[in-house]
């Protein structure tokens, strides 16, 4: 599961949260078991103790608050749906629009997921980007995602672009009908609360994105499937190895 920053965090589960939690344990306690075999640093494993104790409240502090922004923010979402203020399509219906009525495909995806697939003539400015940056307020977030299954869908750490809104103003007047679209569905939600909340009153949010699409519900291009851009990592090569 991806890990992204601000504005909007994802849901993690308690079953992650066991599986941090026993591997940092059994990580730690095995370091400090034979580190206590060495009479010549007898403080070390009382440190690395401390560390472990204080890292596991800081996950669990942050798992909390994740839990808690994601619970409003889909209370949100589902408010602005229910209102109208924000309108469903199926990829289905989006294709017809953007092939039938010329309207605007915009994908709020990742460039991990663009550079896979994409449909033609969208317009593309993800709301999350990769995060290559290796400082110490990200390593924490990197670690985690991978331990939260990163190693096996090649899934990066994603952090919010806060340009984004400028740019989509910059292609797109506030009146424009804006389909918007990511792979899963959720981060084109996100997307779409910003942009209604900047102005923009005729959004489309394809429902279940891209991966809920069939090959002839839009007009494709690049390297893979639509359906699979959203797949990396351990998962990506057996995928492979079967076809």
């Amino acid at each position: 599961m991806e890990a992204l920053s601000l504005p909007i965090n994802t849901l993690t589960n308690s079953s992650a949260k066991q599986h941090i939690y026993l591997s940092a344990s059994s990580n730690y306690a095995s370091l400090s078991s034979s580190l206590q075999l060495n009479p010549s640093l007898p403080t070390r494993p009382l440190t690395l103790r401390k560390s472990a104790v204080r890292v596991q409240a800081e996950n669990e502090d942050f798992e909390l608050k994740q839990m808690r922004d994601m619970a409003a923010a889909r209370k949100r979402w589902e408010a602005l749906i229910r209102d109208g203020k924000i309108k469903v399509l199926t990829p289905r219906e989006a294709g017809y629009a953007v092939q039938l009525s010329n309207k605007p495909l915009l994908d709020v995806r990742p460039s991990n997921e663009h550079k896979k697939a994409w449909v033609r003539a969208s317009t593309w400015i993800p709301i999350f980007d990769v995060d290559n940056k290796l400082d110490f307020g990200t390593i924490p977030r990197k670690v985690t995602s991978f331990v939260m299954g990163g190693w096996w869908s090649g899934m990066p750490t994603l952090s919010y672009d806060s340009q984004f809104l400028a740019k989509v103003e910059e292609k797109f007047p506030k009146d424009a009908e804006l389909i918007v679209v990511c792979q899963k569905g959720l981060r084109s939600l996100a997307a779409c609360e910003l942009l209604y909340n900047a102005g923009y009153k005729n959004l489309f949010w394809v429902q279940g994105g891209y991966e809920a699409a069939e090959e002839e519900d839009l007009i494709v291009e690049g390297p893979m499937p639509l359906k699979f851009a959203g797949i990396g990592g351990v998962s990506e090569f057996l995928g492979k190895l079967k076809r």
